[in-house]
């Protein structure tokens, strides 16, 4: 009987192993800290935001209107509000972003509004922006989802200041 045998060998270290940690695990995840927000966020497998070196990715934020609410502008300030703690979570500020994605139900209604509020938030030098029409967004009464990335500055070396 011939036994095949190779004619090298891989080293382990070198063979894929789903073991091996990725980026996810060497990074920070920040959960929602609302106990309902969170069970969301558990239920559909998602973060707040994940923080990988000096990138901060944040997860969409949805801007609805509250029952009643007519003006689109309200809807934006919460919105952006709460990107605002998120990047605070994080260690970051809007002056570290640097790329927006907004996702919108009507752009063309929309983006006026979200503009004004977003000025409130960011200034010059600004950051990239794509803002894309959709179909509908989850939730069902969603407006707009706004995505971001930001660069947190880099934390000072031992002995810096």
């Amino acid at each position: 009987m011939i036994r095949w045998r190779p004619a090298f060998a891989l080293p382990i270290a070198l063979l894929p192993v789903a073991a091996q940690a990725g980026a996810r695990q060497d990074a920070t995840v920040l959960m929602a800290t609302h106990p309902e927000a969170r069970a969301f966020q558990e239920r559909y497998g998602f973060a707040d935001a994940v923080i990988a070196g000096d990138t901060i990715y944040l997860s969409g934020i949805v801007a609805g209107a509250a029952p009643g609410e007519k003006d689109l502008s309200a809807a934006y300030e919460r919105a952006y509000r709460q990107i605002g703690d998120v990047l605070k979570r994080a260690g970051a500020s809007w002056d570290d972003v640097v790329d927006i994605t907004s996702f919108h139900t009507d752009v063309s209604a929309q983006l006026d509004a979200m503009a004004a509020v977003q000025r409130k938030y960011i200034r010059a030098p600004f950051p990239a922006w794509t803002a894309i029409d959709v179909d509908r967004l989850v939730p069902d009464d969603g407006l707009t989802e706004i995505k971001i990335v930001a660069r947190r500055a880099a934390a000072p070396q031992q002995g810096e200041r």
